[in-house]
């Protein structure tokens, strides 16, 4: 069996170390953010991959993933990167103008629009609109 590699020390500046801190509190929306603060806190407080994957109850490979992210690219290297995939089909424009209309306007002739009317007079799909209104919690 070989001897395992010596982890290269976690150092971090007063600033980082604070951002960390204020991400590893933060709520609900920014989760993943949270978890990977603590895990570069937990690496910087000198517990190997193991035991602080022990400690979050994450996987000893997730944390190695995020220290080195952290070595390369310090604090930028946390954030989400850009994935693959199909563009956003919904533009900007069109979502502001959907919640424009909802939040600001009244259908003529009823208290409130329903999906179906303002997909109708925006020229876009129900779906579309549904999909808006969750997004925002309408």
């Amino acid at each position: 069996m070989q001897p395992r590699a010596k982890l290269k020390p976690l150092t971090l500046t007063r600033d980082e170390q604070e951002q960390l801190e204020q991400w590893a509190r933060s709520g609900q929306g920014r989760r993943p953010l949270a978890m990977r603060a603590r895990i570069v806190l937990s690496c910087q407080a000198g517990c190997s991959n193991r035991e602080s994957a022990e400690r979050l109850n994450v996987a000893a490979q997730t944390v190695g993933k995020w220290r080195a992210r952290f070595l390369a690219q310090g604090l930028p290297g946390l954030a989400d990167q850009p994935r693959s995939g199909a563009p956003r089909s919904i533009s900007d424009a069109l979502v502001e103008a959907v919640l424009a209309k909802t939040l600001h306007e009244k259908p003529p002739g009823a208290a409130r629009w329903s999906s179906r009317r303002l997909a109708a007079t925006l020229g876009v799909s129900q779906r579309t609109v549904l999909r808006i209104w969750r997004a925002f919690e309408l």
